[in-house]
């Protein structure tokens, strides 16, 4: 008989992404500590952010201080992973000229939650917003988004924002697939080294569980649901946000 899949005894909450929906992330987080309460036995729980904190929803800068926040915390474990917009937004705080892109897909709302007006189409403008939000960003937000991972592996699994190169050891991936890549991940139907759990592409408000990768994006800032999924050494459960649980209560 094949065995479960095995976290190596942790309890892991993978938590998909976030988009600026910093009121789906306060629903979460309470689903998630009512969650463990019963079930950590002693254990810390680990939350594993998947990436694409910022961008597209309203509350970027206060999903980001809300993850430093757990990140501090001693009674779990807070592991944050890069994804393709937080990429972005370094890009453009690096060269906002040649950044200018992100821009188009959800920075704008980004720099709004900063308090940035955002930029007129010229270079001047554009480094005239860049420094505004250097101005008004908190070091902290800086430091995070500088330090975050690009892959958390426990047991016979393997977390990353977007997916893996199939046919490449997972020590071997390069930064640009984990935060970007679809064709040939997400149609790959042969096991990968690890089950890779991500985020990055989401079809509706339900998650993707196939027998080599489980996708946990659903897509927040659009459907209005955020998902989360518990895994430990026995079973593995989802755990939503923004879902009316009985249509008589909507």
């Amino acid at each position: 008989m094949k065995s479960l899949p095995t976290t190596g005894g942790e309890l892991i909450y993978a938590i998909g992404d976030v988009h600026g929906r910093y009121d789906l992330l306060k629903d979460l987080l309470s689903r998630i500590a009512r969650d463990y309460v019963g079930r950590a036995q002693g254990r810390r729980p680990v939350l594993v952010f998947c990436g694409d904190y910022v961008d597209r929803g309203p509350q970027s800068a206060e999903v980001v201080e809300a993850i430093i926040w757990l990140q501090r915390r001693s009674d779990v474990a807070t592991r944050a992973l890069k994804g393709n917009h937080e990429q972005a937004l370094l890009a453009f705080i690096d060269d906002p000229v040649s950044g200018w892109p992100w821009l188009q897909f959800g920075g704008l709302e980004t720099l709004v939650s900063y308090g940035v007006t955002p930029p007129e189409q010229d270079e001047r403008d554009c480094w005239r917003a860049r420094d505004d939000l250097l101005g008004r960003m908190p070091a902290s937000h800086l430091h995070f988004l500088r330090g975050l991972e690009l892959m958390v592996t426990a047991g016979d699994y393997a977390f990353v924002h977007a997916g893996v190169r199939p046919g490449r050891a997972l020590k071997r991936q390069v930064e640009n697939d984990l935060l970007w890549i679809r064709d040939g991940f997400l149609d790959a139907s042969k096991p990968f080294e690890k089950i890779i759990v991500h985020g990055h592409t989401w079809m509706d408000e339900r998650p993707q569980i196939n027998a080599n990768r489980i996708g946990i994006d659903t897509g927040a800032y659009s459907t209005g649901v955020l998902t989360a999924l518990r895994l430990d050494d026995v079973a593995l459960e989802i755990i939503q946000a923004g879902v009316v649980a009985d249509p008589a209560l909507a």
